[in-house]
């Protein structure tokens, strides 16, 4: 008898304990989300447009396709005497790619061609993206960069803490006649960003380690992505990697504290409204960049240090 109202009390006492928390949730603002980074192979005949548009949802939702009116891509040189005006480019007008698919290319019903020829853009071209919705105007504004190519890829047989890792050595050579940026896309989903405060005009040798039960088991093969980026990217990938955990890029939904280059700019007149400044809640996520990107691979073999 006593022993059952030892178990009673002791139920009593557990249950006496529990608490309601209320866990504060994300508000469910509905964001318009732009993956919008345009990697250039100058050995290509054509810029490989493509805008994918998504809408945020609720917490616990997944993000939704975004319906817009119009997506369009303006580039040229800056004039020397007013920026504002672009010169010896053009006009890209994008559509729909399939009906509901969020994804937008340049338009090839279009009596013109409405692909950009890489022969015809330059370092330091100006790319202006407007896209417009059912109720508002988005504008994002970026400036083409080139990078360098990769000198060399080799695996090293250094770890870190385990002991299972695999290291890859990458090499390449900063030009040195300006102030360079750059993001490597490491495979996997993996992004650093580095600058060439240190090695400026130098070659640079670094080693990334890869987790092989992770990454290196499910192939044998390692693509590896050296992009040229300016100042604005290289901060705003360097907030997204620090907020991810290294694990997520400008190609997946960003995290919603990071604001890209997409302004709302509904009702600018260039008058009386000439900015954003008093709408800050209203923004759209991601990023519009139009970027050099030098790819190389390499084989990965097992050794005595990943066995």
């Amino acid at each position: 008898m006593k022993r059952y109202l030892t178990f009673i009390l002791t139920i009593i006492l557990f249950a006496s304990c529990e608490d309601v928390i209320d866990v504060e949730l994300p508000d469910d603002v509905s964001r318009l989300i732009v993956n919008g980074v345009i990697r250039v192979d100058e050995t290509e005949e054509f810029l490989p447009i493509e805008i994918v548009v998504s809408e945020s949802s609720s917490f616990f939702e997944e993000n939704m396709v975004a319906t817009i009116e119009s997506a369009i891509i303006y580039y040229g040189t800056p004039r020397e005497d007013a920026p504002e005006i672009l010169e010896g480019g053009g006009v890209s007008n994008l559509a729909e790619l399939e009906p509901g698919s969020g994804i937008w290319v340049p338009d090839p019903s279009f009596d013109s061609d409405q692909r950009i020829r890489v022969e015809n853009i330059n370092e330091g071209d100006v790319f202006q993206l407007i896209i417009t919705t059912d109720n508002e105007q988005y504008l994002a504004t970026t400036t083409y960069v080139k990078s360098v190519p990769i000198d060399s890829l080799q695996q090293g047989d250094e770890t870190l803490f385990s002991g299972d890792e695999t290291e890859v050595i990458v090499t390449f050579t900063d030009p040195g006649d300006s102030d360079d940026f750059y993001l490597l896309d490491l495979d996997f989903g993996e992004f650093l960003v580095t600058e060439d405060e240190f090695y400026q005009g130098q070659t640079f040798v670094f080693s990334y380690f890869y987790d092989n039960e992770l990454e290196i088991n499910t192939s044998s093969i390692v693509d590896i992505s050296l992009i040229g980026v300016d100042e604005a990217f290289y901060n705003y990938m360097n907030q997204i990697i620090v907020q991810s955990g290294g694990d997520q890029g400008p190609f997946q939904t960003p995290a919603a504290t990071v604001r890209g280059n997409i302004i709302n700019v509904t009702g600018i007149d260039n008058d009386e409204v000439v900015d954003n400044v008093d709408r800050t809640d209203n923004y759209a996520l991601g990023y519009f960049a139009i970027v050099e990107e030098y790819k190389d691979s390499i084989t990965i073999t097992e050794n005595e240090t990943n066995r």
